[in-house]
């Protein structure tokens, strides 16, 4: 079975995209394939092998593909950019898989489009096999994402500042490409009638039990799915590295792994982008980008809340107000259950703050920690201590956990915190040898990352002395 390809963006949507062919890959290769995905999906990765070099460099179109580009605007490091939309991107379908879900199947770095800028549309090799490691490895954390479906090589050296570098494009698959910025480009040409078609789509798409034009409804549920997923981001020390409002997908998915990667040693501070001087996405203010990309929904969809102006401004800023409470909500769930906690109490939340402290400043690996705390359940806490600089303040949390542990803990924080994350030292190494040609230590790499609750101690520690500070690039 291959793609059975609908497509209701194009029927549904005119104004917000623009029909255009991927450019032609000259020699393509297939590089990786993701072959259990393909059979979640109800493809066969027999025929996907043999067809993806064509299929996923843009060489040529599986049957039934008709490609399109999708304009959207977005704040960009809080700038509002009126016209964006997919630079190096084509999506070229939907397809609904056996349990009748709708996925989007897109190629990124598939070329030059209208919406390109300065840009030549293409990827480098790196940034895509970065794309399917850090969405592989969420999906394995159990983190809604979009997924890689394939990574397959042009056969172009693409420049790059590091020099020529092989050119590639990742197969991505998402349960919809629909965006904050999505709703703020038509928002900004007050084009109300199409934004009341992006709104019906939405929710026919996503929350199909709301009512058509439920704008208030569909805001409520993007906000639970967002505050939910940023706190497993936070939960993981993942850093995304651009939440620009045109990276927050409605589907509550997590989008576009430019430059991200995880956070090692605890410092809330922590940032991986190269373009990222002042901080505005560092780890510790995700949850604050997470409200403030919301307002920006939720302006952009005034107009559907109610037609009163005044009652409607009263209606989202009383919901952009729960936000913070969402958020805290779910950040606490997540804590308790990597605290090895069951049920509520009230302070859990003090708990959960007071083992950050001890680790703020103690150059403490925040997964390697939260793992560790299996070992210390009862008075081997050794393993743990060992990660502190001074662990004055550990010693005094721990009898405060203890007391509030119940049987069976040991279990729950090995099952709640992983072992293996994709340590960047070893995704960098991993990137730098497939773009030399050698993929061996990327396939070693995506089959620890995909068990990531099993120990294995080659993939679990931090990174040596010396390999500095971690920054990262959008790939562009």
């Amino acid at each position: 079975m291959t793609f059975t390809f609908d497509h209701s963006w194009k029927r549904d949507l005119p104004g917000l995209f623009l029909d255009q062919r991927p450019e032609p890959a000259p020699a393509p290769r297939l590089m990786v394939l993701n072959a259990p995905l393909a059979r979640d999906l109800g493809l066969d990765p027999d025929q996907l092998g043999d067809h993806g070099a064509t299929w996923f460099s843009g060489a040529g179109l599986p049957p039934g593909a008709a490609p399109i580009v999708l304009a959207y605007s977005g704040h960009q490091f809080g700038g509002f950019s009126p016209v964006l939309g997919d630079g190096r991107a084509h999506l070229l379908g939907e397809f609904l898989a056996p349990d009748g879900q709708r996925y989007d199947l897109q190629l990124k770095g598939s070329g030059r489009t209208p919406f390109s800028r300065r840009g030549d549309g293409k990827a480098a090799l790196g940034p895509m096999l970065r794309e399917y490691l850090i969405s592989e490895a969420m999906a394995a954390l159990n983190v809604p994402t979009t997924r890689s479906l394939a990574v397959a090589t042009t056969g172009e050296r693409i420049f790059r500042d590091q020099g020529p570098v092989p050119g590639a494009v990742v197969a991505r698959i998402a349960a919809s490409h629909i965006r904050v910025g999505s709703f703020e480009y038509l928002a900004a040409r007050q084009d109300r009638p199409l934004l009341a078609k992006l709104l019906d789509y939405t929710i026919a798409r996503h929350d199909p039990d709301l009512a058509p034009g439920d704008a208030l409804g569909l805001f409520d549920r993007v906000a639970r799915r967002q505050a939910r997923l940023i706190a497993q981001w936070m939960g993981l020390g993942f850093v995304h590295g651009v939440m620009n409002t045109d990276n927050m997908a409605l589907s509550g998915e997590t989008i576009d792994y430019g430059p991200c990667a995880f956070m090692e040693a605890y410092a809330p501070g922590t940032v991986f982008s190269s373009i990222d001087r002042n901080g505005r996405y560092a780890y510790a203010n995700q949850p604050q980008i997470l409200g403030w990309n919301l307002a920006r929904l939720a302006e952009a969809l005034l107009g559907f809340f109610d037609a009163d102006p005044e009652r409607a401004v009263d209606l989202a800023n009383d919901r952009l107000g729960w936000i913070a409470v969402q958020y805290e909500e779910e950040w606490l769930a997540v804590m308790q259950r990597k605290l090895g906690l069951l049920g509520a109490e009230a302070g859990d939340l003090a708990l959960a703050q007071g083992f950050l402290a001890a680790m703020e400043g103690q150059g403490a690996d925040w997964t390697l920690s939260f793992r560790r705390l299996a070992q210390a359940v009862d008075t081997d806490a050794l393993p743990l201590l060992g990660l502190f600089a001074d662990p004055a303040a550990l010693l005094a949390w721990l009898p405060l956990w203890r007391a509030r542990l119940e049987p069976g803990a040991q279990i729950r924080l090995l099952t709640a915190n992983p072992a293996v994350i994709p340590r960047n030292h070893q995704v960098e190494a991993a990137l730098e040898a497939a773009t030399s040609g050698d993929m061996a230590p990327f396939t070693a790499l995506l089959a620890a990352i995909q068990a990531p609750f099993t120990e294995a101690e080659a993939f679990m520690l931090p990174a040596p002395t010396g390999f500095g500070a971690y920054v990262t690039f959008c790939g562009t």
